[in-house]
């Protein structure tokens, strides 16, 4: 099993581990959702954190050191394993909660995210929201696929819009920005369906939105998974001037502001 992470390719769609790995971080969240205790701290950039996040990266963290011991692993939830200036060519990318102010408004809308990264791209990714009973999975160039409470079924991006359409966007819920409407203005009818976490990319992933522009900071864990996911179905993930974001840039976990497409309007 080992030995299946050093080069991905079609033998390695044997998720199962993997996926049960991301159950069992989900079953850590949910057991805290439901509770009634649940204690707010405040990390360095006065974002939350709780014993949900901390949880369940324990599970993860503790899980893929087991099953691939040689693969470091960047997490929210840690300190950056990597040396100043270095970023390896294999990787895998952790944000054990992403939408942890979800998590606190009881909205459902939180995820779990791992993604492997070889080479600066996604090459998959698992994202699992377990208050919502969903699992995404994607292993790029193969297949893209989500679990529901009937089972499994594969899922596509959709076509670009005809010219003309309305064009449905997927936002953040907890992050609006004053940049987005602005940059919406392109496009004549617009439908915006906010939504949490990464959630947006699954949305693109199964066809329900066509675009998810994001203005602000995010970090390679928050996006790398539904990266993958997206790009598995069909999808791709660019920054503003037309380039696909990549996640190899020594020295720092931030990406650029970026736009997600289900399929990217012709010229």
């Amino acid at each position: 099993m080992n030995q299946e992470l050093e080069s991905p390719a079609p033998h390695f769609f044997r998720l199962a581990p993997l996926v049960e790995l991301v159950d069992a971080a989900g079953s850590v969240i949910m057991d805290v959702y439901r509770s009634a205790n649940q204690q707010v701290q405040a990390k360095a950039d006065n974002s939350p954190v709780t014993a949900a996040d901390l949880g369940a990266n324990a599970v993860i963290c503790e899980g893929l050191a087991r099953l691939w011991p040689q693969i470091p692993v960047l997490t929210e939830e840690g300190r950056n394993p990597f040396a100043p200036g270095d970023m390896p060519s294999l990787y895998w990318a952790v944000d054990p909660l992403d939408g942890t102010k979800e998590f606190l408004k009881r909205n459902g809308e939180f995820t779990v995210n791992v993604a492997l990264v070889e080479q600066g791209r996604p090459v998959l990714g698992v994202v699992s929201a377990p208050a919502l009973g969903l699992l995404y999975q994607g292993l790029v160039g193969h297949i893209a696929r989500r679990r529901t409470d009937d089972g499994w079924d594969r899922i596509a991006a959709s076509g670009p819009p005809a010219p003309g359409a309305m064009i449905r966007v997927a936002s953040s819920r907890s992050h609006p920005s004053p940049l987005l409407a602005g940059w919406l203005q392109r496009f004549g009818q617009v439908a915006q369906r906010p939504v949490g976490s990464s959630l947006k990319f699954c949305l693109l992933a199964q066809g329900e939105a066509d675009v998810y522009p994001r203005f602000g900071p995010t970090c390679i864990w928050d996006t790398a998974a539904g990266h993958a996911v997206l790009a598995a179905a069909g999808g791709c993930v660019t920054t503003m001037d037309g380039q696909s974001l990549a996640y190899s840039r020594p020295g720092s976990v931030l990406n650029p502001d970026f736009v997600a497409w289900g399929q990217p309007l012709p010229p």
